[in-house]
């Protein structure tokens, strides 16, 4: 029979041999790579620890009463109705904490709905299950799909190992490329049902809506690939749609654009 010393240490030994696996989860909100990324994840550990803050002080009270003001210890009740003092402190202690969150909490939601100043505009139009991406000042237009190879991995019986394919699911034929450190203002709608535009590392996600257009904003900071999907259940196949932004410097993006002109 298995001594309980020998279960613990065996089971100290599993959780150390898993540890990489569990550092690889990412739990929390991204940092980013736009200022309102940024800001995102800064306001949501401000809440964080704030409600933390009130969590340990409210348990910290609860328990000493309960400890200290235990019947066994001879506690008797108290004989009063209330307390103005103690009302007036409750009241105005959670009014400050608030006004205190309330602040920045503003502050970043204006920031995530101001627009102004965008270099350039792209709309975006949800469909059934593919994106159409359109530079409303430059005349082009595209559609991005799930990329060929992909789409014939995930089909039944494919003959395909997924774990073989780099980002399975999360690459497309022809993403959306825009210039590094360029404030881009995106137009977000749907053709058919409702869709959700979501890049995780932008911190930003925007409902498609048939016959209504949203806006969002993002200035990227660093060049690079960043994929998300659609966060919308927009029916069958809705797994299959992915979303890939190509941060370029803006020489490579203007002759990418150049190019692409010519063959619209």
């Amino acid at each position: 029979m298995k001594s309980p010393k020998r279960d613990l240490a065996g089971g100290v030994a599993l959780l150390l041999a898993a540890a990489p696996a569990y550092a690889a989860w990412d739990l929390n909100l991204r940092v980013g790579v736009t200022p309102l990324s940024r800001d995102i994840y800064g306001l949501h550990m401000l809440i964080l620890w704030v409600c933390v803050a009130i969590a340990v002080a409210v348990f910290a009270v609860m328990i000493y009463s309960v400890a200290t003001f235990r019947h066994s210890k001879g506690a008797t009740p108290a004989n009063f109705d209330h307390s103005t003092l103690a009302e007036v402190i409750w009241t105005i202690i959670p009014v400050l904490i608030l006004v205190f969150m309330a602040i920045p909490a503003a502050r970043t939601l204006v920031a995530i709905e101001d627009s102004s100043g965008s270099e350039l505009t792209v709309k975006v139009t949800g469909y059934q299950w593919k994106w159409q991406y359109e530079y409303v000042e430059h005349g082009v237009s595209f559609f991005s799909t799930l990329a060929r190879r992909h789409d014939a991995a995930r089909q039944l019986d494919s003959g395909v190992d997924p774990r073989t394919i780099d980002n399975y699911l999360l690459e497309v034929d022809n993403p959306l490329v825009v210039p590094q450190g360029v404030k881009i203002r995106v137009l977000v709608t749907a053709a058919d049902v409702i869709h959700a535009w979501w890049v995780p590392d932008f911190g930003m996600k925007k409902d498609a809506i048939p016959g209504f257009i949203n806006e969002l904003w993002f200035t990227a900071d660093k060049a690079g690939t960043y994929r998300g999907q659609c966060a919308e259940l927009c029916g069958r196949d809705h797994g299959f749609m992915p979303v890939v932004v190509e941060v370029v410097p803006r020489a490579e993006f203007d002759a990418w654009l150049a190019a692409r002109k010519t063959t619209e």
